[in-house]
Formats: structure tokens, sequence, C-alpha cells
């Protein structure tokens, strides 16, 4: 095979040490080049306005190939300084003449741009597509922030948004609204008054057990009895039995008074808050030394009851002592009483915290019995009960599971709306001095939190769009140093191509740094 057809490869990291083991260029071509750097810093100084050169020039280090077309565009416009002899006059021709003598001489342009091609494949091109991959990562990092915020963002505000449909506000003014909201209160409380009187046959049958088993007559559920009966009345009425001649409710905060100032404190809503209930358990087991109940070998005499003959309530600093089958409505002691209903005494019976914790905890002793009987009767071990009961009255007698199962829904649906989560925010905001604060807090604070959230998308979003700029300045950066290392290596291969007679010169080794995919979405 013919040698002239023979290529010659060059791996571009030996480039240097190719081209000085072969003698093109000597060992100390380093000095000798930054003599020639500091001609052309001085040659620069002086230049004819001329578009060629301009574009040389701007924005990238001036190589041999580059002096050489500096002098072709000197033999334009210097041409008026030529002599007979064919030798130019002006300056600036000889200044770029012995720049590229001094670069031809022992070879130290084809040391420079070899030089040159090596660190922009090694270095600079690899440097610029990092910081671009930096700014791509950057942006991404970005738009997943801008998400997590949106979540976050839309569960804060549909937080804010069931708070304020539960509490019935549009959310505008916080502390107004939900100080506006107490007016509300004596309506919500009349209809859960109404909604008692739904509770007459399981208080019936509750009675009717009770006096069964006990062979007593006494009064249970007195309280609830008595909303029935008499409705949601002032608590004077229910401890004394007659109305008051002049109610003089105590003072509420109005919206007026103080702003929507903000508390530090944070309280959860969630669904497992109990708004003032005690836990009090109602037991209904009759006394055993046995852990299982066996109805079949108990007489009536043994089973313990819980006696309700003697109960004391204490209402607003008044303790009233109930005696027998006496009511606290038919109390009659009236000494030092004016008629006129004041204090805790002026507050309705479901208003007033105590008497309305009191019914809550009747209706969960109410729901508590007629739980104890479904158990009885889906239990089999509890079969032998059945003939104990067949003298009991009709209205036991004839109850089954499922009118069971009905009354115990009755009386759970009455607990839950007196227990509603809207009416207890209301009750705990005329009550309770700070709870307005802690309320109205909460509700600001998811609101903040939405803002916040708004606020952050929107750094992002800018975040992003000055990544997408620097991106797009570094990549024009890269393209542009791209294109001078492929002119390059053309030059250098061809350069290197005369010296061995034309064969073919191929540079290896640093191709890939010379492909540039665009990887940044432009905005």
């Amino acid at each position: 095979m013919d040698e002239h057809n023979i290529p010659i490869d060059i791996h571009v990291n030996k480039l240097l040490d190719w081209l000085v083991t072969r003698r093109h260029i000597s060992k100390e071509w380093q000095k000798g080049v930054l003599e020639i750097r500091e001609k052309i810093n001085n040659a620069i100084q002086d230049m004819p306005a001329h578009d060629g050169i301009l574009k040389l020039l701007s924005g990238q280090h001036v190589n041999y190939f580059h002096c050489l077309k500096i002098v072709e565009i000197l033999k334009e416009t210097e041409a008026d300084t030529k002599n007979i002899f064919g030798l130019y006059g002006s300056q600036r021709m000889k200044d770029w003449q012995d720049i590229v003598s001094s670069y031809q001489k022992d070879n130290k342009y084809l040391a420079e741009v070899s030089q040159m091609l090596v660190r922009n494949i090694s270095y600079e091109i690899t440097n610029l597509k990092k910081q671009i991959s930096k700014l791509g990562q950057a942006q991404s990092d970005c738009e997943k922030k801008i998400k997590e915020y949106s979540k976050t963002e839309t569960a804060s505000l549909k937080e804010f948004d069931a708070l304020c449909k539960q509490l019935g506000i549009p959310g505008k003014n916080i502390r107004n609204e939900l100080l506006e909201l107490i007016k509300d209160l004596p309506e919500i409380y009349e209809k859960s008054a109404t909604k008692m009187k739904t509770l007459v046959p399981a208080i019936e049958l509750y009675e009717a057990f009770h006096e069964y088993l006990s062979g007593k007559k006494y009064e249970v559920l007195k309280t609830l009895k008595y909303v029935i009966k008499n409705g949601n009345t002032t608590t004077y009425e229910y401890l004394k039995g007659r109305k008051p001649i002049k109610i003089d409710l105590p003072e509420v905060k109005s919206p007026s008074e103080g702003t929507d100032n903000t508390s530090s404190n944070e309280i959860d809503f969630g669904d497992d808050i109990d708004f003032g209930v005690v836990n009090e358990s109602i037991d209904f087991e009759v006394s055993s030394n046995d852990d299982n109940i066996d109805w079949s070998q108990k007489t009536d005499d043994e089973f313990e009851i819980i006696d309700h003959s003697e109960t004391t309530s204490k209402i607003a600093d008044i303790e009233i002592e109930v005696v027998g089958d006496s009511s606290p409505a038919m109390s009659s002691d009236n000494s030092g009483d004016n008629g006129v209903a004041t204090g805790a005494d002026a507050l309705t019976l479901l208003d007033n915290p105590s008497i309305r914790e009191n019914v809550m905890n009747e209706l969960l002793e109410l729901e508590a019995f007629l739980k104890m009987r479904t158990f009885e009767m889906t239990n089999e071990s509890d079969l032998m009960w059945v003939p104990q009961l067949q003298s009991a009255p009709s209205i036991i007698q004839l109850q089954t599971l499922e009118t069971i199962n009905a009354l115990t829904a009755v009386v759970s649906d009455t607990y839950n709306d007196i227990t509603d989560k809207r009416t207890q925010h209301l009750h705990n905001l005329k009550h309770s001095s700070n709870y307005v604060d802690i309320l109205t807090s909460n509700l600001n604070q998811k609101l903040s939190q939405v803002n916040r959230m708004k606020t952050a998308k929107a750094d992002m979003e800018t975040k992003i769009l000055n990544c997408q700029k620097e991106a797009e300045e570094v990549e024009k950066q890269l393209l542009k140093v791209i294109s001078q290392t492929k002119e390059l290596q053309k030059n250098i291969e061809q350069d290197i191509s005369v010296k061995y007679k034309g064969r073919i010169v191929n540079l290896v080794g640093g191709i890939s740094a010379l492909t540039y995919t665009p990887s940044i979405v432009k905005a």
C-alpha cells in the first residue's frame, strides 16, 4: 500500500508530545510564544477601522491564523504605503509581518495553536457544558419546589376554606365575623331543644327498664326531660321554677372591640377534639364476682343500680340539693330573689357551660343504656335473661333489635347535633376570652401560609428565568468556542499534512467534546 495514502491519526491529548518527539517544535517553545504575545498586544493598539479586523479581534484569543488574515487585510488598507520594490512603508504592516515571521520560526505557531486546541477540548468546552448542566439542574429543582409549594398552598387554602365553611364566615375580616356568629347561637339552641323531643320513646324505655329492675320509681335524665317539656329556658327558670322578671345577660365582647391581632398559639381543629365534654363512662353493669354476667342467676335485689334519688348540682356559685323526686325546677327557695336573672342564671340551659355539659352526659348515658340492650340481644349467652323479662312492662317486652337500633340512632343524632363542630366553636367563642384570638390566629396562619407559598413560587419562577437567561448566554459562548476549536483542528490538520507531503491527518480523541445539543428549555 502506498504510504502517501495512509492517514496519520494523532490523539489530541498527545498532540504536543507528538510534535516535540518528531522535532516539529522545540521543548522551549513557550518562551518564544510569550515574546510574540507581547508584540501582538502592542500591535493591536494601532489598527485601522475595518470590519474584518474588528471581527477577528472581538472576544477571542488572537492566534497565528488570525495574524495571517490580519496581514491580508492590511495589504488592502495599507496599499498606498507600498513602494516600487513591493515593500510596505506602513508600521502596522511591518509589526504584523514581524509577528507572523516570529510565529513561523521553529513552528512556534503550531505549538501554540495545538495547546489552544487541547485546552479548549479538555477544559473550556467541558466546563461550559458543566455550567449549562448545573443551570438546567437548578431549573429542575426550582420546578420541583414550585410543585411542592403549590401542594402546600392548596392544602392550606382548603383547610382555611373548610374551616370558614364550617363556621359559616367568608373569611374577609375574620375576628369580627367570628364575633358576629355569636348572634346565631339562640336559634341553634332552639333547634337543638326542639330536636330533643324525638328522645321521648328512648327516655320512656330507660325509665321503665330502670323502674322494673330496681322496683322503685324515681326520675332519670332530669335535665333532658326538662328541656323536652319546657324548651331551652333560662337557667333561672330551671332553678327557680318560674320565669324571671328581667334577664340581665352577661356582657359579650362586641366585634368593634379589638382587631385581627394574631396569636402565636396554634390550635388543632381535628376530629378528635373533645370540646369540654367530660369523658365519664356510665356503668350499667350489675354487681358480680365473675367477669361474665349471668342474668339467669340473679334476683332483682342483687342488681346494683345507680341511685339518682340524690343529686347535687352546682350552677354559677349556687348549690342546690335535690332530694327524692323533686326537680330543680320545683325549688321554692326565693330568699333574696328579686326576680332578676343575672350572670350564669341569665343564660339558657344549652348556653350555660355547666348545664350543657350535663345534657351531653345524659345523652351519653341514654346512648350507653341502648347500646347495652343491643349487646344483650345479640349475645347468645344472655338468652337466659329473656324469661325474666316476661313479667316486665310491655314497653320492654315489645322491643326488638331493630327498634333498639332505631332509638340508638335517634339519640346519637341528637348528641351529634348538640356537639356539632360549628356549634362548639360558637359556644367557645362566647364563653372563652382567648378562643376568638386562638381561632383567628389559626385562620390567619393558614392564610399566611398560602401567601408565603405564593411568594416562594414567584421567587422560584424568577430564579428559573434567570437560569434560562444565564444558560442561553453560556450556550452562545459554548457554541462559539466549539466553532473556533473546529477551525483550529482543521488548520492544524492541514498544516501537519503539508509537512508530510499531503498525507491525511486526523486529530482524534476529542470529537465528542465538539458536539452539543441544547438541553435548556427556553421560556
